[in-house]
């Protein structure tokens, strides 16, 4: 899209290189505090509509440290897999772009949370657990033929997990809306499959797939890579970074005063003879210094 290309030339330099190190970050410094002590993250932190509208414009953003519900090790496992999820995507899709679907997910959740407020009366305190099942939407979109191990036991594809998680947001939405119209025993049902049956939580999954969908229009114009391709790109990059650095690195330096060919280029250098070891000196300092003895 040529807005995107047009907003990355100008904004792109402010975009947050390998932003999945921080949200990981985030989350788990969000799991110490609910550790601790929870009220620190309700009584300040967390997204709640009318402490927004009163002047508590930070809720916007600190809310995400809210950390992946479950135990340590389903915690642990969601961190990876979100970790392993957003830092191919943003290899695939570029920093800019990443950090856009990821930031416009969270304005979007916030902004839900204040129409959910303002319409139903309702204060819905939560994380973004559904941007990151978008996210899914997204690698799944691009890798639809990846093999992952379900449950860590079963090989599938990664296009039908999609659909499992297509069908697990549609009823989601569908259920919420129509809560009213369901039965106690329905509705717990759907809880024991982690769906729970409320017009809170069916607007955040909506807006949620809403930005997958926005950014689903961009795809085409990506390079698709397998994630081994992504590997080896990055690892080539990396090794050429690594040449290039020891292309320009100065090949003599004082061990003295620190100075090198580079930034001095009328200055000679010597090794002296009584250091024991490899003690290079400038012209200045090759016949001052204190000799090295092991």
């Amino acid at each position: 899209m040529k807005l995107l290309n047009k907003l990355e030339k100008k904004f792109g330099k402010y975009a947050i290189k390998n932003l999945m190190y921080y949200i990981i970050f985030l989350y788990a410094l969000g799991f110490v505090i609910l550790l601790v002590n929870p009220d620190i993250y309700y009584n300040w932190l967390s997204l709640n509509a009318p402490a927004i509208l009163s002047g508590q414009i930070w809720r916007i953003f600190t809310y995400i440290i809210y950390p992946p519900n479950g135990n340590l090790i389903t915690i642990l496992i969601s961190l990876y897999f979100y970790y392993t999820v957003g830092t191919l995507l943003e290899r695939q899709w570029g920093t800019f772009r990443f950090n856009l679907y990821f930031f416009t997910g969270v304005l979007l959740h916030a902004i839900a949370a204040i129409f959910i407020y303002l319409v139903w009366g309702m204060v819905l305190e939560m994380g973004t657990y559904y941007l990151n099942l978008s996210m899914f939407f997204a690698f799944a979109a691009m890798f639809p033929n990846m093999q992952v191990l379900f449950m860590w036991i079963i090989p599938i594809k990664m296009k039908w997990l999609a659909i499992i998680d297509g069908i697990y947001f549609g009823v989601t939405i569908v259920a919420g809306l129509f809560s009213e119209h369901l039965s106690l025993g329905m509705m717990q049902r759907l809880y024991s499959f982690g769906i729970i049956a409320n017009k809170a939580y069916a607007v955040m999954a909506l807006v949620s797939l809403l930005n997958f969908l926005i950014y689903a229009s961009t795809f085409r114009s990506v390079q698709r890579m397998t994630p081994k391709e992504v590997y080896r790109r990055k690892s080539y990059e990396h090794k050429v970074a690594q040449a290039q650095a020891a292309k320009n690195a100065p090949r003599h330096k004082c061990a003295i005063c620190g100075r090198t060919e580079k930034e001095f280029p009328d200055l000679e250098f010597r090794y002296c003879s009584k250091c024991e070891g490899n003690y290079e000196y400038c012209q200045d300092h090759l016949f001052t210094h204190e000799h090295v003895k092991k």
